[in-house]
């Protein structure tokens, strides 16, 4: 009696994270997904120079990718053309969402359409164009760092702020338009209601945006292997010019700090978002 009392009632009709299918398929999903991550990284620290083959435990190839001036380049070069494209992309994306969500203006159908293109063409179409567009209007070469990676984040910025704008306007798309009107009624100036009402609401939309930037440009190859040149390699084309001879464990270390260093940002930027929203639940309980 007792166990036929214990026993768990059947999952209902809404119920499917209990349903074995369920979590089977999403089982072959995270594992179809992150395998081949894991395998990366486990075999960063094996001691052998093939990868298909175990021989032992080593931190050696995380020492040689530290010690290659060549790679560590590519990934200065990298992390700034990111760091560069997040800002400005943030800062436009965010600012072409305001403008197509709020103002009605012509042919604002017609510029919704050139603002998606970006994001619908394929990638080599738009490496291309790049590397016609500055061999036509004659970019100059040989700069000073990090002047000399000014083609690749103009590449960079065009590409991805589209992705910001399209993130932020759909968060713009729950706003209540009449809290903006009411702070203008209050008395608020058209920057104050944008500061103090409009980014508050964007803000979530701000941080995936940012967060989707970043990570379009740290991985970007297509774009960045048109407009690159020889003094401006970044990480993904200079682990592509290594891999083109064989996959060696000082690749998977580089790509595995690279992971790593992907998802502390991403961790921290979840973790400031996570406590602005808590101070704005707490600000605004208490004016309640």
């Amino acid at each position: 009696m007792s166990r036929i009392l214990r026993r768990r009632p059947p999952p209902g009709p809404l119920e499917y994270g209990r349903r074995a299918w369920m979590r089977l398929a999403l089982l072959a999903t995270f594992v179809f997904l992150y395998a081949p991550i894991v395998t990366l990284v486990a075999f960063s620290f094996n001691d052998s120079r093939r990868n298909i083959v175990w021989r032992g435990f080593t931190f050696k190839y995380y020492e040689k990718a530290w010690s290659n001036d060549g790679l560590i380049e590519a990934f200065t070069n990298s992390l700034t053309i990111a760091f560069v494209s997040t800002l400005v992309s943030t800062v436009l994306g965010t600012l072409v969402a305001v403008a197509l969500w709020r103002f009605r203006f012509p042919f604002k159908g017609a510029h919704e359409g050139a603002m998606a293109l970006p994001i619908v063409i394929p990638e080599i179409c738009m490496g291309v164009a790049m590397l016609a567009f500055f061999a036509r209007i004659g970019w100059p070469s040989g700069l000073a760092w990090p002047f000399n990676l000014g083609a690749i984040t103009i590449a960079h910025i065009s590409f991805s702020f589209p992705f910001v704008a399209v993130v932020v306007r759909a968060r713009l798309a729950s706003f209540n338009r009449e809290l903006d009107d009411a702070a203008r009624d209050l008395g608020a100036s058209e920057w104050q209601a944008f500061k103090d009402v409009l980014v508050p609401h964007m803000r979530p939309g701000l941080v995936a945006g940012a967060l989707l930037a970043f990570t379009l440009s740290l991985d970007d190859f297509v774009i960045t292997f048109f407009t690159s040149g020889p003094d401006t390699v970044t990480f993904p084309v200079k682990v592509y010019s290594m891999v083109r001879f064989s996959v060696t464990p000082e690749v998977n270390a580089a790509s595995t700090i690279l992971i790593a260093i992907t998802l502390l940002i991403t961790s921290v930027a979840l973790w400031m978002q996570g406590r602005a929203d808590a101070k704005d639940e707490h600000r605004r309980a208490g004016t309640t």
